[in-house]
Parts: structure tokens; C-alpha cells; sequence
């Protein structure tokens, strides 16, 4: 499919990063920005300067960024008229208002077909200010916790089902829900079968160790800590990779250097479904990442880092697809569980996690955003 060549279709996306909320937000958008930049559309950015935001990442993609100044968050929102506030209202780093009045001047002037919003902290308040800006609004969602004024909403959430939104939406919105939906870069879908084909025979050789892109919390530390109580054969090497916004990069790397077994410190790799696709076994968290080692059958133990992400463990631990744990019980529970990993297990887990998804989210998002032009 190729959008027109006599028009232009214009996307802005709403969206950020920082050492709090992490980098999956952005990444996601960036993955979904680059499959519509390739059909010809043309993608723009609005994110705020907190720390650790992604901004410079998404410029050296080739998108132009509107950078909103960060600012820490009043004590009450007086202006908002919102009958809760949100869970993670302090994520935006100002009040929704004030947000959508530094959005609205750069929204009004490039007057886009699509306004994508992926930010747990903005709602129905936020996008109905925008709405007379833009032809359509996109949401992208995890937690199905408030209302939203949006013609299509994305929740890439395995389980995650229709009925949760039915009272958060319009009725006229359309809304796909599963981890069908996924959206994740080609790469993944391209090592897929190479994927597969190696793990025909599933010996623990090779494990990949990923936090995220910030580990505020330095878990990864705390993992190869953990790790020195298996029993692992001296040939099992151990390749950890981190953001370049992560602040626990030098710790790891001292860490990693006492290790009983070979261990890499990898940061800011563009090569992740290549890493995974080589790998035995992955130990990350809960999050967008699951998705990625689903798709290429990779059979993992997920850390559960933020109550929105115990759903995905949950669910994905009650499939089959992969082993959950809680941060508190690393030190206690990750040694005992490596050690009784057997082959036949690792084996039903990358049985189940292909189930998941096959990776062809973005490219499935794609025909919705353009058809969804066609009801305007």
C-alpha cells in the first residue's frame, strides 16, 4: 500500500521519554513514524526536555522535534476540570492545559490528518483542545485507566480486551486491542525465521540481559549479582545491553567485569532483534520489550518493574510464554530458577511466545490510519 502521491498525509505525535517513564513510548512511536515516513507520509514530533528524554535520538532519525520546555510539576491543577487526577499525572511534567497550550500553536499551523498521542498522562482534556486542529486523533494506550476523545486507539497489551475500553471511547472510535498489534520494528520479522531455526536445539549458551533503555533503579546490577549463584558451565556467555540515557551504565560494567563467565556491556545498539535472535535465553522487563522476544520465539524471564506491567507478566507467565518474577525476589527466586531450566522448557516457551505475535503490527496500524482518513 502506498499513500497518494498528490498528497501529503501529515502525522504529529505527542509523545516522550525521560528517566521516570522510560524510552518505549518513544520507541514505539518511532517504529510506527518510520513505517508511515516510508509510505510517503510525512512525521513530526512534540516532546518535553525532561531528563533523559530521546529528542536527539528522534532528530537523528530524520524528524523534525517541537522541543517543550520542562518544568516541575505545580502542586494542583486548578485549571483542570478533571474529576480524578491520573495515576501518572506527574509524568507530564506541567498540567495538561498548560501542555495543550504549547501544543496548540504547533498543532494549529501544521493542521495534520493524524495526531498520535502515546502519554500516560494525557486524557480526554488534553485532546479535546486539540480536536478542532487536526482531522483525527490517535491513541496509544497500556492501562485502559481514563477517558479519551480519539477516533482510533491502539493497546498492544497480550489479553487486553475490546470491553475495556468500551466505556473510555466514542462509540464511533475504532479501537484494536492484542499483541497482534505489536509494533515493532522489521527487523524483527526479519530475523524471525533464523530465530527459529536455531533454537531447534535449546542449550543455554548464550543469555541476554536487558532492563529497558533507562533501569532507573539499576536492577541490572542486581541481576548479575544474582547471577553468580548459578551453576552455569564456563562456556555461557552473558551479553548485557543498555540505553544511552541508562544511569547506571559505569556500575554495570564494573560489575560485569566480575563475572565468573564472559559478559559484554552493549549500549545504544541498533542491532536488538539481531542480539535476541542470537540468544538462549533473555532476562528483561515486563514491558514493550516482551513483545520483540515474542516475536522472535525467545524464551525469557520477565522482572516485573511498574505495577503496569504486571499484567503483561501475568499473563504472559499463565501462557506458558515466559517465567515472572517481582524485583524483590531476583536475589532469591532467579538463581533457583535458571539452575531448573530445562531443555524441554525452554523449548515450550518459545512454542508459546511465537503464538503472541508475528510483528506485523505497524504495517496492520498502517492500513487503519489511512482508511480511517477516508470517513472524514
Amino acid at each position: 500500500m502506498v499513500i497518494q502521491s498528490n498528497t501529503t498525509m501529515k502525522i504529529v505525535f505527542r509523545v516522550d521519554a525521560s528517566l521516570e517513564m522510560g524510552t518505549g513510548h518513544v520507541m514505539r512511536c518511532l517504529t510506527l513514524a518510520d513505517t508511515l515516513n516510508n509510505h510517503g507520509a510525512k512525521c513530526y514530533f512534540i516532546c518535553r526536555e525532561h531528563s533523559g528524554n530521546l529528542i536527539r535520538t528522534i532528530i537523528q532519525r530524520g524528524y523534525d522535534v517541537e522541543v517543550l520546555p520542562y518544568a516541575s510539576f505545580p502542586q494542583g491543577d486548578k485549571s483542570n476540570k478533571h474529576p480524578t487526577k491520573l495515576s501518572h499525572a506527574s509524568w507530564l511534567g506541567t498540567t495538561q492545559k498548560q501542555d495543550a497550550d504549547l501544543c496548540h500553536s504547533i498543532i494549529e499551523n501544521l493542521q495534520p490528518d493524524w495526531l498520535i498521542v502515546d502519554h500516560y498522562a494525557l486524557d480526554i482534556c488534553w485532546e479535546r483542545v486539540l480536536r478542532p486542529y487536526c482531522k483525527k486523533i490517535m491513541v496509544i494506550d497500556d492501562l485502559a485507566d481514563r477517558n479519551h476523545n480519539c477516533d482510533l486507539l491502539l493497546d498492544q497489551t497480550f489479553g487486553r480486551s475490546l470491553d475495556d475500553y468500551i466505556p473510555l471511547v466514542p462509540i464511533s472510535c475504532e479501537t484494536l486491542c492484542g499483541a497482534e498489534y505489536a509494533l515493532l520494528r522489521s527487523e524483527f520479522t526479519e530475523w524471525r525465521n533464523y530465530s527459529l531455526k536455531r533454537r531447534e536445539t535449546s542449550l543455554l549458551k548464550h543469555l541476554l540481559i536487558n532492563l529497558g533503555g533507562v533501569d532507573k533503579d539499576n536492577i541490572t546490577t542486581q541481576i548479575l549479582i544474582a547471577l553468580k549463584q548459578c551453576s552455569f558451565s564456563s562456556d555461557v556467555k552473558i551479553i548485557v545491553v543498555m540505553g544511552e540515557t541508562a544511569p547506571f551504565i559505569q556500575e554495570v560494567t564494573l560489575q560485569a567485569k566480575k563475572m565468573p563467565w564472559t559478559t559484554d556491556v552493549l549500549v545504544g545498539v541498533n542491532n536488538m532483534a539481531e542480539l535476541m535472535a542470537k540468544s538462549d535465553l533473555a532476562i528483561g522487563a515486563a514491558g514493550s520489550s516482551s513483545w520483540e522476544r515474542c516475536c522472535l520465539g525467545l524464551p525469557s524471564i520477565m522482572v516485573v518493574l511498574a505495577e503496569n506491567q504486571n499484567k503483561i507478566a501475568k499473563d504472559l507467565h499463565s501462557l506458558g510464554a515466559a517465567i515472572s518474577i517481582q524485583q524483590k525476589d531476583i536475589g532469591n527466586k532467579l538463581p533457583f530458577i535458571l539452575d531448573q531450566l530445562s531443555t524441554t522448557q525452554l523449548q515450550s516457551m518459545q512454542s508459546k511466545a511465537l503464538q503472541v505475535t508475528e510483528g506485523l503490527g505497524a504495517q496492520i496500524l498502517l492500513s487503519h490510519i489511512k482508511s480511517g482518513l477516508n470517513t472524514c
